[in-house]
């Protein structure tokens, strides 16, 4: 490494960010880059530690001691290349993943783990100031035509893959532009789409063809892919979101989280609004469910310039440190305190949903909740919970958005007319680590096929369905495996 001594030497630094009052006037990413001296020194923290646990603790195999160096050295071309040969999207992945290779990192056993995630995301961004990201369509074409259903980063990963092979590939996507939870499930303050546009214009310069407004199975006919296409590959998400059959559910003022998020986004970016707005202005917001996607909707209220916001999950709250059963190099679930978190909300655990209230009119006007005392195993696990008699309580709300995560795809439209089997939580069904379902000529990748994960997740399943497409249409595959990378 170039500074072996780097990590007794350095502290891990963060970038700075906008004062709270000031960036939920706006939709923009409000993290400040870190200048070059200090990243340099980021890099230098990087411990020579002999089994990089940091590797294996992402899943794509980010080969991350090496561009660590290599932006130590200031040899940004170096790093970039070693990040490009795992990793199709580092400028997403640097920006909201939640850095499963920081809890692995050895570094991070007694100290603040290595600064990853960030060291990643410049290497990209200065990768693009530098000119060093130009489109590279293939020289040689095969012959083969591939269609992939849905422009999320599994879709996108397992075309830009595809395309690279020398394959043709046409992705459908049934919004209107491309880019799935990039584009509509993830707020700008986050994620800005002119990042996602800036990779999309990159991919369809490569030769990759989008056709938006296309849904397969309704408006796009499934036998005119199955004819034309030699292989397709299902990359739609997981889209179907877990709900709260409780009383008064049909009341107005009771969306899915999704749903609350995407407006936001399409107002965001200029695009029409057809549905009935949804708005937090002037009201008391609730938010059920304390994963990400409930800090999402907890930032957009905020900037929408809500009354209250207040966030329950039914969850006890998380621990600060490792727990016992979570021990290192495991990703652990602990207390997280999100930037929307700063922005202001009440977060609540261990409580659970009892029934939404109407008023007179017939509006939302309240949420009743009931505290629980769940029951910890010898490892300090969650097991289960019961209700503690005595603790009812009504909390005013005009406005709850379900938050809970979701179930599995859709099933109605393209995969009840393909006749894929389903495994028993309601995924499309592949065999893991080949991605064919029991059509041969039709494959699935990220939350289709796996269920609700990780950005990181879908890119690493998208590159791996991408091999196995070409193995199947070709008889082998000169694609990168994970694997191979891993152990090279």
């Amino acid at each position: 490494m170039g500074k072996v001594t780097g990590f007794l030497e350095f502290e891990r630094v963060s970038p700075s960010r906008q004062e709270p009052a000031e960036r939920i006037k706006h939709y923009d990413e409000f993290l400040q880059a870190l200048p070059n001296e200090q990243l340099n020194k980021q890099a230098a923290r990087c411990m020579d530690c002999g089994v990089p646990f940091c590797q294996s603790g992402c899943p794509l195999g980010n080969v991350i001691p090496e561009f660590n160096d290599a932006v130590y050295r200031g040899d940004w071309l170096n790093a970039t290349e070693i990040l490009l040969s795992t990793n199709n999207f580092p400028e997403f992945t640097g920006r909201i993943c939640p850095a499963p290779c920081e809890s692995a990192c050895v570094l991070g056993i007694n100290k603040p783990p290595v600064s990853i995630e960030e060291i990643e995301k410049h290497i990209i961004e200065i990768a693009f100031e530098k000119g060093y990201i130009k489109a590279n369509a293939p020289l040689i074409r095969t012959g083969k035509r591939i269609a992939v259903i849905g422009s999320g980063p599994a879709g996108l990963a397992t075309a830009a893959q595809l395309n690279k092979a020398g394959h043709e590939v046409v992705v459908f996507e049934r919004d209107d532009v491309p880019g799935g939870l990039l584009r509509y499930g993830i707020p700008d303050f986050k994620l800005q789409k002119d990042v996602v546009e800036r990779r999309i214009k990159l991919m369809e310069e490569e030769g990759i063809t989008f056709k938006c407004n296309a849904n397969v199975g309704e408006n796009v006919e499934l036998s005119t892919l199955l004819r034309d296409y030699h292989a397709i590959v299902l990359a739609g998400g997981s889209t179907i979101p877990r709900d709260l059959n409780l009383p008064c559910r049909e009341l107005d003022g009771i969306h899915f989280a999704m749903d609350f998020l995407k407006q936001q986004n399409k107002r965001v970016g200029g695009r029409e609004v057809t549905d009935k707005p949804l708005m937090a202005t002037g009201k008391n917001v609730i938010v059920i469910g304390g994963g990400d996607t409930g800090s999402d909707c907890i930032g957009t209220s905020n900037r929408h310039g809500a009354k209250s916001v207040t966030q329950f999950e039914i969850m006890p709250t998380p621990p600060q440190s490792r727990p016992e059963h979570m021990p290192w190099p495991q990703y652990p679930m602990l207390l997280k305190v999100t930037s929307s978190h700063e922005e202001g909300a009440s977060r609540n655990w261990a409580v659970n949903t009892k029934k939404f209230i109407a008023d007179e009119q017939g509006n939302l006007k309240a949420l009743s909740v009931v505290e629980v005392e769940w029951e910890i195993d010898a490892l300090g696990r969650p097991v289960s919970f019961k209700e503690i008699a005595g603790t009812e309580k009504e909390y005013p709300c005009e406005l709850v958005l379900l938050a809970m995560g979701f179930l599995h795809p859709q099933k109605q439209g393209l995969l009840e007319k393909l006749g894929v089997e389903l495994d028993a939580k309601g995924n499309v069904k592949a065999v893991e680590g080949q991605y064919q379902t029991n059509i041969p000529k039709v494959f699935a990748a990220g939350d289709m096929r796996r269920g609700q994960s990780l950005v990181v997740w879908a890119i690493s399943e998208g590159r791996e369905t991408a091999r196995k497409v070409d193995e199947y249409l070709m008889g082998y595959s000169k694609l990168p495996s994970k694997d191979a990378i891993a152990y090279a």
